[in-house]
């Protein structure tokens, strides 16, 4: 498995899409909320991200997440440009966009690796 953070932001976003199309939304919000996680650092990943939570909202009518998503897409890559982001956070608008939150132990292990291999 490539330890490039990118690609496994990518990995997270096509399974998610897969998901969602087979009509499993919650594990499409996972595998978001997850990608999200992973893509914090990541300026243009992370805003690739909320487009696809923006998205899935859509699609569900979801209009809470639309527009948390629409909101979150503005200070996204400023936020990962800048370091100035809430680690662990899952991007969805149920959770305030400045909390920091746990990051699970796969997901700190895959930051930890590629951040190991970028330095």
């Amino acid at each position: 498995m490539r330890t490039d953070l990118t690609t496994q932001v990518h990995l997270r976003l096509g399974a998610a899409r897969d998901a969602r199309r087979a009509g499993d939304v919650a594990a499409a919000w996972a595998l978001l909320e997850d990608a999200h996680v992973l893509s914090q650092p990541l300026a243009v990943a992370h805003v690739r991200v909320h487009l696809a939570m923006f998205g899935v909202g859509l699609r569900t009518r979801e209009w809470r997440e639309v527009v948390g998503q629409a909101a979150r897409l503005v200070v996204a890559a400023p936020g990962s440009c800048t370091r100035k982001y809430p680690a662990g956070n899952t991007g969805r608008a149920d959770v305030p966009a400045t909390r920091p939150m746990p990051i699970r132990a796969d997901l700190q292990e895959i930051l930890e690796r590629t951040q190991s291999a970028r330095t």
